[in-house]
């Protein structure tokens, strides 16, 4: 496991991990949704609790599941459906800011 945890470590990008994986992919679909899917992996991994001890072949199959459930993810719905970040999870993604706040704001930059 050691030797799979150490040449994942030397990835970074999701088109990194999906070659690496072998996960065919839209290209499209990771242009746009790129850290939602890496954050969606990222989900899945701390979900699993039955990883431990696995060889690395069992592992390596077990991470691809998780990387080609997280691409299908974003192919069939979208950030703002799937919430995976705390932008899309507060306030559906709309952020409220009082107007006495804006005022505030504008005073502030009208006397520096």
């Amino acid at each position: 496991m050691d030797d799979l945890i150490t040449r994942l470590k030397a990835l970074s990008s999701a088109e990194d991990f999906l070659h690496f994986f072998g996960v065919p992919f839209e290209e499209r679909v990771v242009q746009v949704n790129r850290l939602h899917i890496l954050k969606r992996f990222y989900q899945y991994l701390h979900r699993a609790d039955d990883l431990a001890g696995l060889d690395d072949i069992e592992m390596f199959r077990r991470y691809r599941g998780f990387l080609v459930q997280a691409v299908q993810d974003f192919t069939i719905s979208n950030a703002q459906r799937e919430k995976v970040f705390k932008v899309f999870q507060d306030a559906q993604g709309q952020q409220q800011v009082p107007l006495s706040k804006l005022r505030a704001s504008l005073a502030d930059r009208r006397a520096a």
